[in-house]
């Protein structure tokens, strides 16, 4: 780190950087990311992390796993926000690693509310989120000159495992050509259905994105009616992205990486 042609910030001690891993490829972490991974002295990192993300941490550094995957037993949010504001009080560097981008369906916000009322020193780092990487790994464009000028992104379940209910899904239909749906898989069959009740086509296109940018990603093209049958049938596993509208139909002609894996399967390099 230290050969970089840049000044990066000090990673004050008694401190927490709540920094975004990006969905999976360690090539797409930022240089505040691995400024980061490389001056701490606790790592709290989520379940979406790529371990080998975590292989670029500090040797020195205490890793600690505070992953929450819906349906497993996991840490409850209160006990991870005390775990950093406790190492942070302990005069330790913690690096808070979330897969993705901390703002977006991270529970970001919670966190540095509750450091912040600690009064705990804090930065935050953006990351590439799944969204944006996960559709430019499937060689889908969020956003394309002609097609579309929108695009909006979606959590798949609230809380309690349902839809969320704070969604106007008829504004949706009517005002966004592209939706991209986080951790779709468990209400998938629910999701189509409420799609195509506010008026989207069942016929219309779309596509799952299962653990994007990494060698085991894979994309099943389906439609808003087959969605939930073709996920059955196809064994597809969360993390995933569901996603419906009109750049979709570009990925046949620029899915770029999944012709990267097709060539290292056959090789035998993946």
């Amino acid at each position: 780190m230290n050969s970089l042609p840049l000044t990066l910030p000090t990673f004050e001690v008694a401190s927490v950087w709540l920094v975004g891993a990006g969905p999976g490829d360690p090539g797409l972490l930022t240089l505040l990311a691995l400024h980061a991974l490389d001056s701490a002295d606790v790592v709290v990192y989520d379940a979406l992390v790529n371990e080998n993300i975590l292989k670029l941490a500090n040797p020195k550094a205490v890793l600690e796993y505070a992953g929450k995957r819906g349906g497993r037993p996991s840490l409850k949010q209160p006990d991870i926000s005390k775990s950093l504001i406790a190492h942070a009080l302990a005069g330790k560097r913690v690096l808070r690693l979330k897969g993705g981008d901390p703002f977006v369906f991270g529970r970001g916000g919670e966190e540095v509310l509750a450091l912040a009322e600690a009064g705990v020193p804090f930065r935050i780092v953006p990351g590439i989120t799944a969204a944006i990487g996960g559709l430019a790994y499937a060689g889908v464009p969020a956003t394309h000159r002609g097609m579309n000028s929108a695009v909006t992104f979606i959590t798949g379940h609230a809380d309690n495992g349902d839809l969320p209910r704070d969604v106007d899904w008829e504004g949706l239909v009517k005002g966004s050509p592209l939706l991209i749906i986080y951790m779709p898989i468990g209400n998938l069959e629910a999701l189509s259905r409420r799609l195509i009740k506010a008026g989207r086509k069942a016929n219309e296109k779309a596509l799952l994105i299962s653990r994007a940018t990494t060698p085991n990603q894979r994309v099943v093209e389906t439609t808003l009616a087959t969605c939930g049958a073709d996920s059955i049938n196809s064994g597809i596993q969360p993390p995933a992205l569901f996603v419906v509208g009109v750049t979709i139909s570009l990925h046949t002609d620029l899915s770029w990486y999944e012709a990267i894996l097709d060539r290292a399967d056959k090789e035998g390099t993946l």
